[in-house]
């Protein structure tokens, strides 16, 4: 029976017609973080950019050598403010560099 209905013509008009705007509204109508890693890679089909597993592997890096350096300092109040600091001004001077090569 229902084989029947979904075979008319009527049904299936209306079904190739109404479908394009129902998934538009239904995208439309989710909150997605387009920032987030889910969105990225659902809408790539890649399960991380290479530039996250950079900074990632660089914050692990800023946080042995601060280890190293000045033990128990992960224990201290600013150590989170610290490693973003020093994040910080690698990547300040990594783009400077860039841009004196640039200018070359």
């Amino acid at each position: 029976m229902f084989n029947r209905i979904k075979n008319l013509k009527i049904v299936r008009t209306l079904k190739e017609q109404i479908s394009p705007k129902l998934r538009w509204l239904n995208f439309v109508n989710k909150t997605i973080n387009k920032s987030s890693s889910d969105y990225i890679s659902m809408i790539s089909g890649v399960g991380e950019l290479k530039s996250s597993a950079d900074e990632r592997k660089l914050e692990a890096m800023v946080r042995q050598q601060l280890k190293e350096e000045f033990p128990n300092i992960e224990k201290s109040k600013s150590y989170e403010l610290l490693v973003d600091a020093v994040i910080h001004n690698y990547k300040k001077k990594q783009l400077q560099a860039m841009d004196e090569m640039e200018q070359i």
